[in-house]
């Protein structure tokens, strides 16, 4: 038996996925089980202070023990004691399950409650549960678990030597919801952990050997061995979503007066390709689960500012966004909130069929989980102007995180509300959006990703008001492919409805469309046009280091749709979300046709919907079967706002046509 001491940080992020199966790269994936335990180091505590204080509970001021350490992340630093120790099973050189075990930190918080109690969490300890979850209960001195924490992800760091845990969801328990009277935020996410440790490693070190066997990866456009003109391609899949509340200003409930404002945030699984040269399902159950690639290629999952890495000589990573979005009763559709973009740092690579473990490329059939707390996390997130969503490019130059174009990591400036998701109550308040429906929509930016409505996930949900704080209940029937599809279907949709897609190199775009007869000799034509990556992006390349410089990344600017000659235009809408009516584009009839012109820079730019419709006495007469070359009876434009060509892109869809 051999013995090594390595740094450890534990990195938190989402529910484990299943251990890996042996793969080709049969020495990576066949390394024996060890076991390895950690203890001592130290542990960083992010509370969410907004959403304890809409739960009545505050952070007492100087907590015991705080050291001076600081991160990006706000995390508040403490030791752990050089005692007892967390024992965890490892194969690969990945965590596979806690076995059992606990640690303690030294000193730490007392949380306040409404009533004038407090929760004394000074000198609390970490326990493994032991039933194969991968929970740590954080447990008072006073034997009571008040918190826990699911979602681990972590990375072998320090050339091997390490393994470091970045982030790590912090549930509220059962018992704590209950002593403080909101039973229903049971399981709520109110921040997030890091830990930095010692590991103890029993048996042979095999984690040195992981990646001897793994080189060259298969990235994007590398051709397949023994198989002539084939090379593999990366698609990426959403696999889960769940979204947890993290906080709401100024909220009343339904029918206040303040119209505060709410926000939740995702947990969200994915899964990379699985095929190695036949079709199989990636998402079970899923029409839209299995990937046209038949060799699925690795993406690059590189943490930015950590150099100049393969395969794109950067520190490129994947990106999320989620949006919100409400069915109302009359049939159409508004997207009513929009987050900004949280940047991807490590993959875990859970569940793989070919992979190495590398914790900077996502192998196929891996999988991975970010949590709430750290797709939350300020330090995290940036906005959607940086990115080239099409080619899945951050433009670091110049982007919040390095303004001066340095190369130089430095603090982004964000608040915690500064890249939320921000809706208004009144958009939920169920009295004012009566027999209205919701859904939530996430998904994956990634490089050289062939197909982003597979990236795509979205799931219902139901506005839920308790304890100053919106949440969403009854959350289900998670699918894949953008909110448009669930409000119309591409492949079958009802009559009088047609979905469309404008595909370019430059993105993608989808038209959809409801005809309403009136019953009164007029009809209403409503438009959903859902901007999922389109952009004519500026880009420069920078003075210094490795990254491009996004100067504009803008969409489109004006919306188009034929009417007859003769016909009577009686109404028009325009929606984009906000309930002030800013950024409303002006429409007019000129021409043969309504338009709607943005004004200004309110332009529909990447992951948005605007819905347009027009009342019109002009049916829309004969519509091509869907599945045929040539579908609906007309086309409607989209202009785009950055000078190039095409000036214009049109959509087939269904358009007045007959008076």
């Amino acid at each position: 038996m051999t013995m090594k001491f390595h740094a450890l940080a534990l990195l938190i992020a989402a529910a484990v996925l299943p251990a890996a199966h042996a793969g080709v790269i049969e020495k990576a994936n066949q390394q024996a089980t060890q076991s390895w335990s950690a203890w001592g180091g130290q542990i960083g505590v992010r509370w969410n202070r907004d959403l304890l204080g809409n739960l009545g509970l505050t952070v007492a001021d100087a907590p015991t023990g705080k050291l001076a350490k600081q991160d990006f992340r706000l995390h508040e630093w403490f030791d752990l004691r050089q005692n007892a120790g967390l024992q965890f099973t490892v194969n690969n050189a990945s965590l596979r399950n806690f076995t059992g075990g606990s640690l303690q930190m030294r000193g730490g918080f007392v949380l306040k409650l409404r009533d004038g109690s407090a929760v004394d969490l000074r000198d609390l300890t970490l326990r493994a549960r032991t039933d194969g979850s991968n929970i740590l209960d954080l447990v008072s001195s006073d034997g009571k678990a008040w918190f826990y924490s699911d979602s681990l992800m972590f990375r072998l760091a320090n050339n091997e030597h390490g393994l470091e845990i970045v982030s790590a969801n912090l549930r509220m328990s059962q018992a704590l919801a209950n002593r403080i009277g909101v039973p229903e935020a049971g399981a709520w996410n109110l921040g997030d952990i890091a830990m930095n440790t010692d590991i103890f490693v029993q048996g042979v070190d095999q984690a040195s050997l992981r990646g001897r066997e793994c080189s060259p990866y298969p990235w994007p456009d590398v051709g397949v061995p023994g198989v002539p003109g084939a090379t593999y391609q990366a698609d990426l899949f959403m696999q889960a979503t769940q979204y947890d509340p993290v906080g709401c200003q100024s909220c009343d409930g339904p029918g206040g007066a303040n119209d505060g404002i709410a926000s939740v945030a995702p947990n969200s699984t994915l899964r990379n390709n699985v095929n190695n040269g036949s079709q199989q399902q990636t998402i079970s159950g899923d029409p839209n689960g299995t990937s046209s690639a038949l060799y699925a290629g690795n993406v690059a999952w590189h943490q930015m500012f950590s150099g100049e890495n393969a395969p794109y000589n950067n520190d490129q990573h994947p990106f999320l966004i989620w949006n919100m979005y409400r069915i109302n009763a009359d049939g159409s559709i508004d997207q009513i909130g929009r987050s900004g973009v949280k940047h991807a740092f490590l993959t875990i690579n859970a569940g793989c069929l070919d992979s190495c473990n590398e914790f900077d490329s996502l192998g196929r059939g891996c999988g991975d989980t970010y949590g709430s707390g750290n797709n939350d996390s300020p330090g995290d997130m940036g906005p959607r102007s940086e990115i080239v969503p099409a080619t899945g490019i951050w433009g670091r130059c110049g982007s919040i995180w390095d303004s001066s174009c340095t190369g130089n990591e430095h603090s982004n400036g964000n608040n915690s509300w500064t890249q939320r998701m921000q809706v208004h109550e009144s958009q939920l308040d169920p009295a004012l959006n009566a027999g209205a429906t919701y859904l939530m929509e996430s998904w994956y930016v990634a490089r050289e990703d062939i197909n982003i409505e597979n990236s795509m996930g979205t799931i219902n949900g139901t506005p839920h008001y308790a304890s100053n704080q919106w949440s969403l209940s009854s959350q289900s029937g998670f699918k894949l492919g953008p909110a448009v599809n669930r409000w119309v279907s591409p492949t079958q949709p009802a009559a009088n409805t047609l979905n469309t897609q404008i595909g370019s190199a430059e993105g993608h775009t989808r038209v959809a469309v409801k005809v309403v007869d009136n019953g009164n000799g007029t009809w209403r034509y409503i438009y959903a046009v859902e901007n999922l990556d389109f952009a004519r992006a500026v880009v420069q390349a920078p003075e210094n280091g490795p990254d491009p410089r996004v100067v504009s990344n803008k969409g489109f600017d004006s919306f188009s749709v034929p009417v007859p000659s003769g016909a009577t235009v009686s109404a028009t809408t325009f929606h984009n979300g906000t309930v002030d009516g800013s950024g409303q584009w002006t429409a007019s009839t000129t021409g043969g046709a309504v338009t709607w012109t943005a004004p200004g820079t309110n332009t529909l730019d990447w992951g948005s919907m605007y819905t347009f419709s027009i009342t019109v006495n002009a049916a829309p007469g004969p519509i091509s079967h869907p599945q045929a070359s040539s579908r609906g009876n007309g086309a409607v434009a989209l202009h785009v706002a950055t000078s190039g060509s095409p000036t214009t892109y049109k959509a087939q869809s269904i358009v007045p046509t007959s008076l």
